[in-house]
């Protein structure tokens, strides 16, 4: 019964993002839970705008989202579109690339770019799938003192017109200045303390995503110090924002919402220029209703559910009822009523999602449910409208789960024994733990160690037999999720990630 459910499901997700996915659902987190209850890590990373993050002061000159988005246009422009080489692929993050002039500044990568909206600016759709670079990209940063020509080649090889040039070059310049230590022959030494970096900026709000640069631009009041520098040689956005007798800056000038909807479509382009072969995947937007951090864990004779569901723009009311609704294999319907946990944030504030527990008290912190009859899939009942996906429903696998007759030891070094609970007449072809790493180029990846049946007979309850591995030499904070293969040669995982130090010390 699994098994087709877990192929229909496989099947239906070719052509819509439904629960779960396991890239998707973590891309998805990633863009959407960004303030509050099960915030993500990397919306408070880059936060506040006007936070430079290396020098953790208000006073540099900096900001993080100038030097984010810098980041990803360098990254990026290697890019050729004829060969399909170079493009938003990390390769910065390599020694090779960041000791170039053309750099200009020491980075920090973020390996999955999401470009957030703090500070003003437009969404901007946002598509996963990027994979990290073995190897330095070649040169292809646009230089100041280069000439009109050169730019417009360097755009098109990167795959933009003159016209998204100069909508490119305004949209990033929006934030920022250029630096004195990189740029000594733009920008003087200041000597403000207030501006300790010496960064001239492009505008007069320079950590804000307005059109003042394209405002102050046609007015003839700009500071830019790229278009009326000392050193015209230097002086870029001059010749840039002029190739078109600057026609674009007026239009940008004239109307924030003509800025802001080319700004979000450009810097889309940028954000989707990947190496030839890399797919990316289709426009990630927030799920209504998403279920998280689903666990089922064989305790003895029960099969203990615990989780959250996520309601997208949904404010709090103490009034609603939300109740949770299960199926079971012997096709069986069960509920129970969610409490509140918490509710999150999103796009600077203009998104709320509320948050329901399954975890109602500290008394009952989770679902007990009977192991033989299980759970095949879930729905939810809001104020009595139902939530299942459009008929999908969401589907639950208890195929493989973990058992907590797993146990750990204290000893040096740290070891332990995982326990996989696995549902007779399941019949995986493979089962194996997985946990995350990265190669010798530091790019993320995923080591699999199988799983064999376990010769421990006495662990088997019920409906599961027990599969185990011993673990020794493990760090004792590595987390390890499931997963398993079916004969069809179909692989998936599980969300549901535990540590040794989760169960208890091992009898002796």
């Amino acid at each position: 019964m699994l098994a087709i459910i877990l192929l229909l499901l496989s099947s239906f997700t070719a052509n819509a993002y439904i629960w779960p996915s396991a890239q998707l659902d973590a891309l998805e987190a990633l863009r959407f839970d960004q303030n509050g209850h099960n915030a993500g890590p990397i919306a408070g990373f880059i936060q506040p705008c006007n936070k430079f993050f290396l020098g953790g002061v208000n006073s540099t000159g900096r900001s993080n989202v100038g030097d984010w988005l810098r980041t990803a246009y360098h990254d990026m422009a290697a890019h050729n579109i004829t060969d399909g080489t170079g493009g938003l692929d990390a390769s910065i993050r390599f020694a090779d690339e960041q000791i170039r002039d053309e750099v200009g500044c020491s980075v920090q990568v973020l390996r999955r770019y999401l470009l957030m909206t703090r500070s003003g600016g437009p969404e901007i759709a946002f598509r996963g799938g990027r994979v990290d670079a073995a190897e330095p990209n070649a040169p292809g940063v646009p230089q100041p003192q280069q000439d009109l020509p050169a730019h417009i080649a360097a755009f098109a090889r990167q795959g933009f017109t003159q016209k998204e040039m100069i909508s490119l070059v305004a949209c990033g310049h929006t934030f920022g200045g250029v630096q004195h230590e990189f740029f000594p022959d733009i920008v003087p030494q200041l000597n403000d303390p207030n501006n300790t970096e010496s960064v001239m900026h492009f505008d007069s709000t320079f950590v804000t995503f307005d059109n003042n640069l394209a405002r102050e631009y046609v007015a003839g009041t700009t500071k830019d110090p790229l278009a009326v520098g000392f050193n015209h040689t230097t002086n870029s956005d001059k010749r840039i924002f002029g190739s078109d007798g600057n026609s674009t800056m007026r239009s940008f000038a004239e109307s924030l919402e003509a800025f802001h909807s080319t700004c979000a479509s450009v810097l889309a382009r940028m954000f989707d220029t990947v190496p030839r072969g890399v797919q990316l995947t289709e426009i990630i937007t927030p799920l209504p209703v998403k279920p998280h951090n689903i666990q089922l864990i064989l305790d003895g004779d029960t099969l203990k559910l615990s989780g959250e569901v996520r309601f997208w723009n949904m404010p709090q009311d103490d009034n609603r009822k939300v109740l949770l609704l299960w199926d079971d294999h012997r096709g069986g319907t069960h509920n129970a009523t969610l409490g509140f946990a918490g509710l999150s944030s999103a796009v600077a504030g203009k998104y709320t999602a509320a948050w329901y527990t399954f975890n109602t008290t500290a008394e009952e912190p989770f679902e007990e449910l009977d192991p033989v009859a299980g759970i095949t899939r879930m729905r939810f009942l809001v104020d009595g409208q139902m939530e299942d996906q459009g008929g999908v429903g969401f589907v639950v696998q208890d195929g493989v789960v973990f058992s907590n007759s797993s146990c750990a030891t204290s000893q040096n070094p740290y070891s332990g024994r995982l326990d996989i609970a696995v549902r007779n007449g399941f019949n995986p072809a493979r089962v194996y733990l997985e946990r995350q790493a990265t190669d010798d180029v530091q790019r993320p990846i995923v080591v699999e160690t199988d799983v064999k049946p376990s010769t421990h007979t006495a662990n088997a309850t019920g409906p599961y037999a027990i599969w185990s591995i011993d673990l020794t030499d493990a760090n004792k904070t590595v987390l390890y999720t499931i997963g398993f293969e079916l004969a069809d040669g179909k692989t998936y995982s599980t969300n549901d990630q535990h540590r040794l130090l989760d169960f208890p010390l091992c009898a002796t």
